[in-house]
């Protein structure tokens, strides 16, 4: 990124004139804060540079020591108050992103091990001790959202969240997978709600978006697949399975266009292919077909849209691009400029 002393630099050696200088300097940090007028792709903020991998990896090999030492119940508490003195450092005075992560990470296991080890060995007390432990996870992301900014601690807030919901509910949850689906939709209409405030991908809003939408896109897909496959259905339905599988990827995929999110698609890709493969071994699946035509669907969807994402998305949603519906979701007639 050009500084504002190479561009004074420029002007003394005639290069570029005293005038520029300002107006030069300005438009160069538009391009570097708004990621539209540079860069068509989905924006990652995790690593600045290798100097936050080299650091990262020095908080794992903490964790790790810290692991394997004699601590028991609450002892876990200690160095949990470290990670937060250590969060204070790096997240909130360098502003971190990766080492904050793994802070957290750290930082919820300990918390997790505090209270999940002082259970005994009875079913009571165990859900008692895992309700507790993800109350105490699901507060500790909150906070630390609100004190850090940091967006990834979304991911872990609704995860505690969804699995405080499925305790709750307890078994009978096997038999509606649709609730699945429900807690994924509710996580991804909170995670537009952040989009429509970001369009541009500029801010926080759009991160935390991210970190939303990777939770919930397996979350819906678990829900309808599962529902679909092992539930009961009509006559009609259960003849015409694996198009209406089809059919829900397919619409899927047009949605995370829409929106442009590409990190919907890269967890339902990871999560489809583990449970498609997981039915077919245990016979929940009756065709040898439907798992092949289904991954190969997605196969040839990723390698599609992966390659003209944007002119896809121009051609498919362009008509809505002066609708009221586009305020909620990046320009729907930006160009590709990398293909």
């Amino acid at each position: 990124m050009i500084s504002k002393s190479t561009l004074k630099n420029a002007a003394e050696q005639n290069i570029i004139s005293p005038d520029q200088i300002d107006p030069l300097y300005h438009f160069i940090q538009n391009e570097k804060i708004n990621p539209a007028l540079n860069n068509t792709d989905e924006p990652l903020k995790f690593v600045r540079s290798f100097g936050d991998v080299f650091i990262a990896l020095g908080i794992i090999l903490l964790i790790t020591s810290v692991n394997m030492s004699s601590l028991s119940g609450y002892q876990y508490l200690i160095p949990a108050a470290g990670f937060i003195l250590m969060a204070e450092w790096l997240i909130r005075a360098r502003r971190l992103v990766l080492p904050g992560m793994v802070i957290l990470i750290g930082l919820l296991f300990f918390i997790h091990h505090a209270f999940m080890s002082n259970s005994v060995l009875n079913t009571d007390a165990y859900f008692s001790s895992s309700t507790l432990s993800l109350s105490i996870i699901a507060l500790s992301c909150l906070l630390f959202y609100f004190r850090y900014k940091m967006p990834f601690s979304l991911l872990p807030l609704a995860g505690s969240l969804v699995a405080l919901t499925i305790m709750q509910i307890g078994e009978n949850i096997l038999e509606h997978s649709i609730i699945f689906f429900v807690m994924g939709f509710i996580i991804f209409c909170i995670a537009m709600a952040f989009d429509s405030r970001d369009t541009k991908r500029e801010s926080h809003l759009s991160d935390s978006a991210f970190w939303l939408h990777l939770i919930a896109s397996p979350l819906m897909v678990h829900g309808a697949m599962f529902t679909l496959l092992t539930g009961e259905s009509s006559e009609l339905v259960a003849a015409y399975k694996d198009i209406i599988m089809l059919a829900f990827f397919a619409i899927f995929f047009l949605i995370a266009l829409f929106v442009d999110r590409r990190a919907m698609l890269v967890s339902t890709q990871l999560y489809a292919i583990y449970a498609l493969t997981q039915l077919f071994q245990n016979d929940f699946i009756g065709s040898e077909k439907t798992i092949i035509y289904v991954l190969m669907t997605l196969a040839m969807l990723v390698i599609f849209f992966g390659t003209y994402w944007y002119k896809t998305r121009r051609l498919l949603f362009g008509v809505f691009a002066n609708s009221k519906l586009s305020t909620w979701v990046p320009d729907l007639n930006i160009q590709d400029i990398k293909k």
